[in-house]
């Protein structure tokens, strides 16, 4: 005669539950890459599409009145500026301003001067490569202006219509002063895209 084992019924066992653990490594890796996708995104955004608008007419054609342009803030920590970049500044450091928009025409150490409506640079007429306005007023240019180590000495190329270095309230910009370099046209959409020399 064989004895069937009688199944117990037992209350005070519990079931365990079996966690599946293989899915973390996955969801951590979905959240390393949206916190650097968020950070490249941030990163672009301050570095590269810091954005200003033109107010005034002193860039055409180049930068229109109302142009909304974005400025590179990172590009002059990499080397330094150069003879027609477009640079955004606060005339003097002062914040309280609105953000200038003008070209780059005297570098560190070297002496500028306008003479008949023409700019000399260590005594050598400038050859610019992109429409200017004639030179009605030198200002303070009209006579030799020397850039100290770390200045630059800026005009609109509307030259007819800029307020820039030779005026005494603007005069030379320091290194300090220089917010990033202008490389892209926002709006309007007529205008969008790269900047051009």
């Amino acid at each position: 005669m064989r004895y069937r084992k009688r199944k117990e019924l037992r209350f005070d066992r519990k079931h365990r539950k079996h966690i599946n653990l293989k899915w973390i490594p996955e969801v951590f890796g979905w959240v390393f890459q949206i916190v650097l996708v968020c950070l490249c995104a941030f990163v672009f955004v301050w570095y590269f599409g810091h954005q200003i608008s033109n107010i005034g007419e002193s860039m055409n054609p180049v930068i229109r009145n109302g142009d909304v342009v974005l400025v590179n803030r990172i590009v002059y920590d990499a080397s330094t500026p150069k003879r027609g970049d477009i640079i955004v500044f606060k005339p003097k450091g002062n914040e309280n301003l609105h953000s200038y928009i003008k070209r780059i025409i005297g570098l560190p150490g070297e002496s500028v001067e306008i003479r008949d409506g023409e700019i000399y640079i260590n005594n050598r007429k400038l050859d610019e490569k992109y429409e200017t306005t004639a030179i009605a007023d030198a200002g303070i240019a009209s006579e030799k202006i020397v850039l100290g180590g770390d200045e630059y000495f800026v005009l609109g190329d509307n030259r007819e219509s800029s307020e820039d270095s030779r005026m005494a309230d603007i005069g030379n910009v320091k290194r300090s002063e220089i917010e990033g370099k202008v490389w892209f046209i926002l709006s309007p959409k007529d205008r969008f895209g790269l900047l051009g020399k």
